[in-house]
């Protein structure tokens, strides 16, 4: 992992923050879905599992979100979300390269789902990731991991 990338437990002062990032990042992928992009909607899919929302920080410098929920034989990518400015610089393919890895190790599972309109969908099969399944506007993804001896 890069050292200048870490991440910190999301809290309500983040909100706006993540209102902001969540509306440069996936409204435009709403829009082209026929999906709500309202701010009560946005705020709704900001706070949905709240708990599990961490910050990314390069540099000290809040560039997106990571929502994760790790079960005892599954890891959920809930959401990854990378400032427009910051992405094209591989950090979203470092953070899930490290979440893979993590999976191989434990011989965990790790889904997450993509709109169909979101080309990082192309990422997620390049690192591995299996459609599994779909609905009328997002793929189900799945990566299986080995347990390494």
């Amino acid at each position: 992992m890069d050292p200048d990338l870490h991440y910190e437990k999301a809290n309500e002062a983040d909100i706006d923050f993540l209102l902001s990032l969540r509306m440069k990042t996936m409204n435009p992928h709403y829009e082209k879905s026929n999906l709500p992009t309202d701010r009560e909607a946005t705020l709704q899919r900001v706070l949905y599992q709240f708990d599990k929302a961490h910050i990314i920080f390069l540099h000290h410098h809040p560039i997106g979100l990571l929502k994760i929920n790790r079960t005892e034989d599954k890891t959920e990518v809930l959401q990854l979300q990378i400032d427009p400015e910051q992405q094209g610089r591989g950090l979203g393919k470092k953070i899930l390269k490290d979440i893979l890895d993590e999976a191989s190790e434990t011989g965990k599972t790790v889904t997450l789902s993509v709109l169909k309109t979101n080309k990082a969908q192309n990422l997620y099969s390049a690192l591995g990731f299996k459609i599994i399944g779909e609905d009328e506007h997002s793929y189900f993804m799945e990566f299986s991991g080995e347990k390494k001896s």
